[in-house]
């Protein structure tokens, strides 16, 4: 198992079928060549992309907005066989954000007690590295510097916290944020990268799903963000693609 991997099981340390679907990210990608866009749930890392029937049904309702000049356009994701289709690409300039808050709550074991809890995945994808503003609960924003990224939970810079960046054959990286919420990474391969963070928040809250009022009492947010980096070095073939979970 990969870094991002083993970050993202040990924050949520569940077992059995919700411990794969916790351990997971989602994140954002625009093959090239199209125009539309797609969120992905797996581990981008292990080139595992989950499909349906299987793990991908366990979603709830992803919904995803394009942030442009023009203004915002949020949509419901459409469910594919391996994916969240979008109406939309990101073109020059454009960022992309999606999160699925109606995950189904699971219940976390410590002890003998038990915790009724929310998974709150998101994600963004970036064409540049010009400054934006956080439009996630927990958000990865590009500060206008190659390479630099700002955390913020909840409007705040976010500081002392692990952020892992992964390219697709598994090559990664670890950094924490400073003071200010901010971290750098050097990139030197050509094609996509994927950041990803995580952070457990103990605050109890309230949300209403399919049969109406739901309480949690804790939330554990796993946020990425891609890049497609246009130059580098020719970046390290990827293995083969990863068996979905059934």
């Amino acid at each position: 198992m990969n870094k991002i991997s083993t970050f993202a099981s040990a924050a949520f340390a569940l077992l059995g079928f919700a411990q794969a679907a916790q351990a997971h990210q989602i994140w954002i990608e625009q093959p090239a060549g199209q125009k539309d866009a797609v969120v992905r749930f797996g581990e981008y890392g292990e080139n595992l992309r989950e499909a349906s029937p299987g793990l991908l049904d366990k979603f709830g309702k992803p919904t995803a907005t394009l942030l442009s000049a023009k203004g915002e356009q949020r949509v419901d994701a459409r469910k594919t066989s391996s994916g969240y289709a979008l109406p939309f690409g990101a073109a020059r300039g454009d960022s992309i954000v999606a999160e699925d808050a109606g995950y189904p709550l699971y219940t976390w074991k410590q002890g003998d007690k038990e915790t009724l809890n929310r998974y709150y995945p998101a994600a963004r994808f970036i064409t540049s590295f010009a400054p934006q503003q956080p439009k996630l609960v927990l958000d990865l924003v590009p500060t206008g510097k190659a390479g630099e990224f700002k955390l913020v939970f909840k409007g705040q810079p976010k500081a002392k916290t692990k952020v892992a960046l992964v390219t697709q054959s598994g090559w990664s990286k670890e950094g924490h944020t400073d003071e200010q919420g901010l971290v750098k990474f050097d990139m030197p391969w050509k094609g996509t990268y994927v950041a990803e963070v995580s952070l457990n928040d103990r605050d109890a809250g309230e949300r209403t799903g399919a049969n109406g009022a739901e309480k949690f009492e804790g939330t554990s947010y796993v946020t990425t963000l891609t890049y497609v980096k246009p130059d580098g070095v020719a970046a390290i073939p990827a293995g083969p693609a990863a068996t979905p979970n059934k």
